[in-house]
């Protein structure tokens, strides 16, 4: 009969380091503007002014991706540290990196190759290389010459430099598309860069607006050493309203946890809006309702979700909370490594329903004030007169515009605004049979400048929308519609003549 024993026995130990291919898993939830923004968060630690995010172009296939910040770099004695998988350095309480995963996690979520290479003040420049490629069953890291370290460090990025900074390189990106098709190439250079910097401009919104933090993006033909145009990152502030929805908010919602105090900062927007911050990039402005946590003034989760407090509901999409949760509150939290979504503790819809602002409104007070904004501002549009749909001759972003904020004629034919030759001066003519309203090309470029394309003069198209809309309905024109017709005629080609003197 065998007896249990209280200690296991052991002869000795044997080193055993995990597969290399177990680092393919590691950031798996990422995207590649959430693996950006990873890295960001290090530039930004490491005190950088400046970001520069660069796609390399050569024999017209995308082959490399660089993050460069002029921060503080990387000391020779720190660089294994810092590329040692899982390896969590000491954090300063102001940091925006946590788990020691970051870096990594996002290279290797994108990229087969990484390299890091990066100069300390007073210090010899250092690089390192990470392959997720062959087959090295150990997980030895590549040492990159000091010379080729400093080249990479000295190339032209176009930001201040003062001689020290880091240089992150991804080779052998997944997200690139395999081909120098340029039908498929510039596409994705456009998708990409809109993504990027609105995701950027989102989860920084705060830094870019206090710290004067500038992150920009181009791109570079290696064969050619050209530029592209160079994209700015630009904060979206989910609370930039220019007027509160209703009198009283924002409201600061407070209650007490473990000897601290969390605080819920309450907003309603006036309405919905085609301001891209309400909009924000990325789905329907419905999933952007609810909270918005901080830490240390990045932002981890932007709305979607009310974590108990309330369900999600169209009549919502008007309420946005902001929440901090550094210091003390930090525990009733968990973030993913990806920083892209928080847990909340089984207290915190408890702490909600205890929230309390000064003046003593709760939590379902503020959620019926959001709802009842949003019936209002329904009602506003629906006493609007219907409106033939704008068709082509608009920006996308404008007929979303009018169609968003004046109720369709459903199953009407839209009106068409183009340019064409016309007989005289006259500087528009009315086509109601086509629906279409004619601009005489010879006004062109005055209206429209430089760029000409189909949807050129936005502003000034959208003008006329609103002025000649009525005259395209019903059968005919009555004498107040040719009345105005004329009048509109002679001023608009005074106006036109007017600029071409």
């Amino acid at each position: 009969m065998s007896t249990w024993r209280d200690e296991v026995p052991t002869t000795g130990a044997v080193l055993l380091p995990p597969d290399p291919n177990a680092l393919d898993a590691l950031g798996r939830n990422h995207s590649l503007p959430t693996a950006l923004a990873d890295l960001v968060d290090n530039s930004i630690d490491a005190h950088a002014t400046h970001v520069l995010i660069r796609t390399i172009r050569q024999n017209g296939q995308l082959r490399a991706l660089y993050v460069v910040d002029n921060g503080d770099g990387i000391s020779p004695d720190s660089i294994d540290a810092a590329m040692t998988v899982g390896r969590r350095r000491e954090y300063d309480p102001s940091d925006l990196g946590s788990f020691g995963l970051g870096m990594k996690a996002a290279s290797f979520s994108q990229a087969r190759i990484m390299t890091v290479m990066s100069q300390a003040a007073d210090a010899l420049p250092v690089g390192r290389r990470w392959r997720l490629t062959g087959d090295k069953r150990d997980f030895r890291c590549d040492v990159v010459p000091a010379a080729f370290a400093q080249a990479e460090l000295n190339r032209d990025w176009a930001i201040p430099w003062s001689g020290h900074g880091t240089v992150v390189r991804w080779d052998d990106v997944t997200a690139f598309p395999a081909t120098d098709d340029q039908v498929r190439v510039e596409p994705f250079i456009s998708r990409t860069t809109t993504a990027v910097t609105g995701h950027l401009g989102l989860v920084f919104h705060r830094l870019l607006d206090k710290d004067g933090v500038n992150i920009e993006l181009d791109v570079e033909d290696a064969d050619s050493g050209s530029l592209g145009l160079r994209s700015a990152v630009r904060p979206f502030d989910p609370f930039g309203y220019l007027k509160s929805g209703k009198s009283g908010y924002p409201k600061d919602l407070s209650a007490a946890w473990d000897h601290c105090t969390i605080c819920f900062r309450c907003h309603i927007w006036p309405g919905r809006s085609n301001l891209p911050q309400f909009r924000l990039p990325g789905g329907h402005p419905e999933q952007h309702q609810g909270l918005y946590f901080y830490r240390r003034d990045r932002l981890l989760q932007a709305g979607g979700d009310w974590h108990g407090i309330a369900a999600r509901d169209r009549r919502l999409q008007l309420a946005r909370v902001e929440i901090d949760i550094d210091g003390d509150i930090a525990r009733l939290f968990k973030m993913n490594p990806e920083k892209s979504r928080v847990l909340a503790g089984p207290e915190f819809a408890h702490l909600a329903e205890a929230a309390r602002s000064e003046d003593g409104v709760i939590f379902k007070t503020y959620l019926q004030d959001a709802e009842d904004k949003f019936r209002e501002s329904r009602q506003r549009n629906r006493v609007r007169t219907s409106v033939l749909p704008p068709g082509k001759g608009f920006t996308p972003q404008l007929r979303r515009t009018i169609e968003d904020e004046l109720p369709q004629l459903a199953g009407e034919a839209p009106i068409d605004v183009r340019w064409r030759r016309l007989s005289g001066d006259d500087f528009f003519e009315i086509d109601r049979d086509n629906r279409t309203l004619w601009l005489n090309l010879k006004y062109r470029g005055e209206a429209a400048g430089e760029r000409h394309s189909v949807n050129d003069a936005p502003l000034l198209k959208a003008l006329l929308y609103l002025l000649v809309e009525d005259v395209f309905k019903g059968e005919f024109l009555g004498a107040r519609d040719k009345d105005n017709i004329e009048l509109w005629q002679e001023i608009l080609t005074a106006a036109a003549r007017s600029e071409q003197t």
